[in-house]
């Protein structure tokens, strides 16, 4: 959601998702020939260098009591939120994110200016943005609120969670107090501070209007536990921090929808999704997930038509990775995925989330159709391969 930039490049979302979970948004031509075969095992990217492997993320607040009701039973009307020194305390913490994307046109390349939101999680220059904010980018500038411009060093990005650390060479610096978006409740006050426009770093207020919703933010890219906030979320917000009146973090704004006849419905990632993400970004490089190995196309009538299959509910299998837990369990292109460890599945999402809620190295039983018969499959799952 930057300014004068594509907020997602539809095409490196699909071979991205591919990658980890196998999901595919187009039929591909896989039951041709009389035999599905495998597909070859693709050539090994190198594997991202791990920031920080010792780093420790900062802890969540303690819980706080709840108050005590007045004794008549009848709501006491609260004062106003003091959002001065909710900005003042956080805004140190905020930095404007400035990109240059190499961008092919019919006249040539040339570079693509954007410009995005982040925040401060480590005095020692670690900053978290959104994977879109710096996706493709030649050259990423980190500006703090001092003035101070610095180029970043290092950047891990992981697209299916829209999320990216990055490392510049500054030290002491203010780092933001994270919370917790657990415990996060419908009409809470929240702030939204970034780089709004690109014209420098401002905040806009509103409420918690929704909690733990899912987005569709490309063909193949879902987002889920997002936050839902009425606080205005512009180009150029996208990274930046989402905090209640403590001035703790509980989310990084990263969407607004707009559509005609839409007000004030934006949304944010969770702190508390967002931060397993980080830590496997700065201390192992990528994000580690459970993977199955496969690709996958959620059944509709286009599919049971053109592949003449004997269900109608369900998730295709359009290629299998060799040597994965997919090629060693039997799954063959042309199965049709069902159930996964004992629930059922009708789309690509559902299987996609059920896959990372289990655990690498755990075996869990696949059901699916093969032809005019159901089989059931055994398989363990095994690290997502590096990016």
């Amino acid at each position: 959601m930057g300014k004068l930039k594509i907020r997602y490049i539809v095409s490196c979302l699909l071979v991205l998702v591919v990658l980890i979970v196998g999901t595919s948004c187009t039929i591909p031509d896989i039951i041709g020939a009389p035999t599905p075969t495998q597909t070859p095992a693709a050539p090994v990217p190198a594997t991202p260098a791990p920031i920080n492997p010792t780093w420790t993320p900062p802890a969540s607040p303690p819980a706080a009591p709840p108050a005590a009701p007045p004794a008549s039973g009848r709501t006491v009307p609260s004062a106003l939120p003091d959002f001065v020194s909710v900005i003042a305390r956080v805004r140190p913490s905020v930095v404007a994110i400035n990109t240059k994307v190499p961008t092919l046109s019919i006249f040539g390349t040339f570079e693509q200016e954007g410009a995005g939101s982040g925040w401060i999680i480590d005095r020692n220059g670690l900053v978290v943005t959104n994977n879109h904010v710096v996706e493709g980018a030649k050259n990423v500038n980190v500006t703090l609120e001092d003035g101070r411009t610095f180029t970043a060093e290092t950047v891990r990005t992981d697209p299916v969670a829209d999320m990216a650390v990055l490392k510049i060479n500054a030290t002491d610096l203010p780092a933001a107090k994270v919370g917790d978006s657990s415990k996060l409740q419908v009409g809470q006050w929240v702030v939204a501070i970034g780089n709004s426009l690109g014209l420098g770093i401002s905040a806009t207020k509103g409420i918690v209007s929704a909690l733990g919703v899912s987005v569709e933010v490309g063909l193949g890219q879902t987002l889920y536990g997002l936050i839902q906030t009425d606080a205005a979320i512009n180009p150029g917000n996208s990274g930046g921090p989402l905090v209640d009146l403590d001035g703790e973090v509980i989310g990084i704004n990263s969407i607004k929808v707009a559509r005609i006849g839409v007000e004030g419905m934006g949304y944010a990632i969770g702190i508390k999704e967002a931060l397993p993400i980080i830590d496997d970004l700065i201390k192992v490089g990528y994000v580690i997930r459970p993977y199955l190995g496969v690709g996958l196309y959620t059944v509709d009538q286009v599919a049971v038509r053109r592949y003449r299959l004997t269900v109608d509910k369900g998730v295709l299998v359009t290629e299998v990775s060799a040597g994965s837990p997919s090629d060693k369990a039997g799954i063959k292109p042309g199965d049709v995925i069902v159930s996964f460890n004992g629930k059922d599945v009708a789309t690509v999402d559902e299987l996609v989330r059920a896959i990372h809620s289990h655990k690498i190295g755990q075996s869990v039983s696949i059901g699916l159709w093969r032809g005019n018969g159901r089989i059931n499959a055994s398989a363990v799952l095994s690290e997502s391969p590096s990016r």
